[in-house]
């Protein structure tokens, strides 16, 4: 079994010119504003509050680096987690959404240490444009040793039928709960084998 035995903040930046040197391989957590991002990593670590949500979607700025060690068969394996400022803002201005958008797209593109994308979708809403727009971004722009992992919170939030239907659209994704921690240690497993034991290999999805 798998398990995050540290997890720390470690600095927040606004791009690439003012992050953290690229020394350790990154799992990069990306998703619209309110799709559950924060809780999510906070579930993964298991430790409550390391990533911080606004009660305001959209208005963290900033990109927030966590150190992260991980113990798996007594063995301990380093990493680090990168929060990403959530996509889809609805209350900031057109010319602050475009330099966001610029900054991390630019951090995307030129981070050589980020090996995972984690992509969060909303279950409930899994076929949003947005969402795919995104998807085709970091699709487009991924290095050969790089993955993308999807990963659908809030599905406590669906019915039977709904799950179903997601389960068939999506075959190869996993969904979470973060409040009742549903699958949360399936999501761990894969982002870590993902992560150290995998070379170049497909994505998820």
């Amino acid at each position: 079994m798998t398990r995050i035995v540290e997890a720390n903040f470690a600095t927040s930046a606004t791009g690439v010119s003012d992050s953290l040197p690229d020394d350790t391989s990154e799992v990069v957590f990306l998703g619209r504003s309110n799709v559950g991002k924060s809780s999510f990593i906070n579930a993964l670590c298991n430790k409550k509050g390391l990533a911080k949500s606004s009660s305001t979607p959209g208005k963290t700025r900033l990109i927030n680096f966590f150190n992260i060690v991980f113990l798996k068969d007594k063995e301990k394996f380093i990493a680090r987690f990168v929060d990403l400022p959530g996509f889809g803002y609805a209350r900031v201005s057109k010319s602050m959404k475009n330099e966001w958008q610029r900054n991390l797209t630019n951090f995307l593109e030129k981070r050589s240490s980020i090996r995972i994308f984690v992509q969060l979708l909303d279950a409930r809403h899994p076929n949003l444009e947005i969402d795919f727009s995104v998807n085709e971004l970091l699709r487009k722009n991924k290095r050969g040793d790089q993955k993308i992992i999807q990963i659908f919170t809030k599905a406590d939030k669906l019915n039977q039928k709904e799950m179903f239907a997601l389960k068939k659209d999506f075959p190869s994704s996993i969904m979470v709960s973060n409040s009742k921690k549903t699958h949360i240690d399936k999501a761990l497993e894969l982002i870590f084998n993902s992560l150290f034991f995998e070379g170049k290999s497909n994505d998820n999805i």
